[in-house]
């Protein structure tokens, strides 16, 4: 009882998905019933006359037989095989109206669904203690209240129709045959239809009932609620170790990028920015890693083991670091601070194999106002 007190929430989307997909869908038999007699009633006051002419027919034509064909083995085989074909066409008009009555109104209150779990067998189900509880539990007199609300309501009903039209059936002996049979027919399409109507009480009761109680059974705790999130999104410790491992992976590759640049920009100690240009390309220069604080002095660290220059220049460290991701080119606001730098790098390097003096850094580096940094 405490557990059902506790599922005070409405079901997550994906509790009525998991839901539908076992079957357990608002059903309502009573909307069923109520649907199918209507209609059998409907059809049967529109088409009783052709039904009743169609059995005139059939029985002045096919049970006159002569004396040859009665005495011929295989003709009343024939014969009866004709009967049945003629008799079957009559009814194949009722038949069809309610087998898309028996589809279209279960789908009308909780959709189309098929499920293989629902006609599985379960050997919990032949359990009769389980039945026992199921027939005295809340569903069980609900629907001893339903089956006694209908046998008083079709029980009122036929005696009234009864007193209505018992002088009518009397009378159809004192009628021609053709007459006969399809007043007859007239007198059980109303009175089906009475009774059908009827009926409508009880599907007024069962289908709200039916949409609570599906409602009811599947509403969820606040504790489920979470547990559900937890499984679809994943637990905030997993995914927090995912983005960490994420980010240690991509740390590793951006600092296998750095040997590879032709320059380091530095602030110099809290940025610091590896660019690289290839010279055979019209495309312009990369920021391959970029870092901080710790990272910085990772990537300054790198660079001085593979012999990359670096190259102070607070402002343009800065601009590189907050205008530009990593591995893509740098904007173009940034092009002479950057030619200025690489300008540099490339002296120095011809110095170095030439042995010449070195050149001094470029000592002001225009950077424009748009990029800088506080």
């Amino acid at each position: 009882m405490a557990d059902n007190e506790d599922k005070t929430e409405e079901p997550t989307s994906k509790r009525l998905a998991d839901a539908k997909k076992k079957g357990q869908i608002p059903r309502s038999r009573e909307l069923n019933t109520f649907a199918m007699l209507i209609a059998s009633a409907t059809l049967l006051l529109m088409q009783g006359g052709q039904i009743g002419n169609g059995l005139i027919e059939m029985m002045r034509v096919q049970f006159q037989l002569s004396r040859e064909v009665i005495f011929d083995p295989v003709s009343p085989v024939i014969h009866f095989k004709q009967v049945m074909i003629d008799g079957g066409m009559l009814i194949v008009p009722l038949v069809i109206v309610l087998v898309i009555v028996a589809i279209v109104t279960p789908i009308s209150m909780g959709g189309w669904v098929f499920s293989w779990e629902l006609i599985s067998f379960k050997p919990s189900k032949m359990n009769p203690i389980t039945g026992l509880a199921k027939i005295f539990a809340v569903r069980g007199l609900v629907e001893l209240f339903k089956a006694l609300l209908k046998i008083l309501l079709v029980f009122a009903v036929a005696f009234m129709l009864y007193k209505s039209f018992i002088n009518d059936l009397l009378g159809l002996s004192d009628e021609p045959v053709d007459q006969s049979i399809s007043h007859a027919l007239d007198i059980i399409g109303v009175c089906i239809l009475i009774l059908s109507s009827s009926l409508i009480l009880v599907a007024m009761i069962d289908v709200p009932y039916q949409l609570w109680d599906h409602s009811k059974n599947l509403k969820m705790s606040l504790q489920e609620i979470k547990d559900e999130h937890k499984e679809s999104e994943g637990s905030p410790e997993v995914k927090g170790r995912q983005r960490r491992m994420q980010m240690d992976m991509a740390q590793r590759r951006m600092m296998a990028e750095v040997p590879k640049a032709d320059v380091i920009v530095t602030n110099p100690s809290h940025y610091a920015v590896a660019l690289k240009y290839d010279q055979n390309s019209t495309s312009a220069p990369r920021l391959v890693a970029k870092g901080i604080d710790l990272i910085a002095a990772q990537i300054r660290n790198a660079a001085i083991g593979a012999d990359v220059p670096l190259v102070a220049s607070p402002p343009l460290a800065r601009a590189l670091y907050y205008s530009t991701e990593i591995d893509k080119e740098i904007p173009q606001g940034l092009y002479l601070g950057v030619a200025q730098v690489l300008a540099y790098v490339y002296q120095l390097k011809t110095a170095q194999e030439h042995n010449w003096d070195e050149p001094l850094p470029p000592a002001d580096i225009k950077v424009p106002e748009e990029f800088k940094q506080g």
